[in-house]
């Protein structure tokens, strides 16, 4: 990777099967919440299983993840969503204690966390390299740094426009997440919103001997604009998130926020505060897609020739391995019971065309803000 630039050189991919559920709704709410985590812990599982099949190198292991209580009000918060899911019938996440979680983890800030060992860490990067060479090996023709201007519909399918020519395919997949508002047949149904990475020089045995994480466990706090790390194959820390970018109409030239490198620096030194005189080597960003409900969205458009995938908010590193498999029996035409998941063929809440999306989406950044900032104290 490059200082700045677009990709690191470590990645940053975190999947874990449990995640925030909803019992509201009544039963068929609780029903689609079980279901929903079901779903997770499916795309873990055939993820890890498909990249041990494939021998896929790009750094995967599983060592449990914690999600952290770093004040009174988290603590509540995460207590109260582990007693949500176990009644809903979920099992396998635990609330650990201060003194529990610091013994894997030392650092001052911690009260407390959610425990679930089903977390996979992995570089999506190398991940991506190898699903690419993989594809070469069947024959697949893969056409890179070939950006795509227009898509038509023709009678006999559909009309490709590129900067070098046309193709025509009888069939088309969006499979554009982030990207997807530049099309005008899903331009309301998510907007990116852009979160950063920074990654530190290799730690040395001083860091471990203070502050543990010999089982190298994923880590996320419990605000709304979450702050998400781990330990790269190297050593290095990866700190991400914190607050997010928010872009302007057709407009994807976000990926670098020096403001916001900078807060995730002096966060990655208020967590571990022996952390003061360390180096950060790298940084980079890069857009999530967020639909305005914040749950993924798979449809046609049209008629069966047309499909789209989106809606990963973040979480797509095990979901779209999954998508992948339920897209291709749509494009098909087969039913199956990845076919028949709760958010195929979903009705989406739009977002508002521009100006309006704009000052809506800095409105309820604002708003998780100004939570995080009460929750915080």
């Amino acid at each position: 990777g490059r200082r700045g630039g677009k990709k690191g050189k470590e990645g940053g991919g975190r999947k874990r099967g449990g995640g925030k559920g909803s019992g509201k709704g009544g039963r068929g709410g609780k029903e689609k919440a079980r279901q929903a985590q079901r779903d997770r812990e499916r795309a873990v599982e055939e993820l890890g299983e498909w990249i041990n099949e494939k021998k896929i190198e790009c750094d995967y292991e599983r060592p449990g993840f914690f999600r952290v209580a770093t004040s009174k009000a988290y603590v509540k918060r995460i207590q109260k969503e582990i007693n949500l899911m176990r009644s809903l019938g979920i099992e396998g996440i635990e609330w650990i204690s201060s003194e529990e979680v610091r013994k894997e983890i030392n650092s001052p800030l911690y009260l407390g966390a959610w425990w679930e060992p089903r977390c996979v860490l992995l570089n999506p990067a190398k991940l991506a390299w190898g699903i690419r060479k993989l594809n070469l090996e069947l024959g697949v023709k893969i056409f890179e740094f070939s950006p795509v201007f227009e898509v038509k519909r023709a009678n006999s399918g559909f009309t490709i426009k590129t900067e070098k020519g046309e193709l025509t395919s009888e069939k088309i997949l969006f499979a554009t997440n982030a990207f997807s508002h530049l099309f005008p047949q899903l331009r309301r149904k998510q907007v990116p919103a852009f979160t950063y990475i920074v990654l530190t020089e290799p730690l040395g045995d001083e860091f471990f001997k203070e502050v543990g994480w010999r089982n190298r466990q994923g880590v996320e706090d419990a605000r709304n604009l979450v702050h998400y790390y781990r330990l790269a194959k190297d050593n290095r820390l990866l700190m991400g998130g914190g607050d997010v970018g928010v872009g302007f109409g057709k407009n994807m030239d976000y990926d670098e926020n020096e403001k916001i490198f900078n807060e995730l620096k002096n966060y990655a030194k208020k967590v571990f505060p022996i952390l003061k005189n360390v180096k950060f080597t790298h940084q980079w960003g890069g857009p999530v897609s967020v639909p305005l409900d914040m749950a993924p969205a798979i449809g046609k458009i049209g008629d069966e020739r047309a499909y789209y995938s989106l809606g990963c908010v973040g979480h797509g590193v095990s979901l779209t391995n999954l998508n992948g498999k339920l897209l291709s029996d749509l494009l098909l035409g087969r039913k199956s019971e990845l076919t028949e998941m709760f958010f195929v063929n979903r009705r989406t809440i739009p977002w508002p065309p521009e100006p309006v999306r704009f000052a809506l989406s800095h409105i309820i950044r604002g708003y998780m803000r100004i939570e995080d900032k009460i929750l915080d104290r």
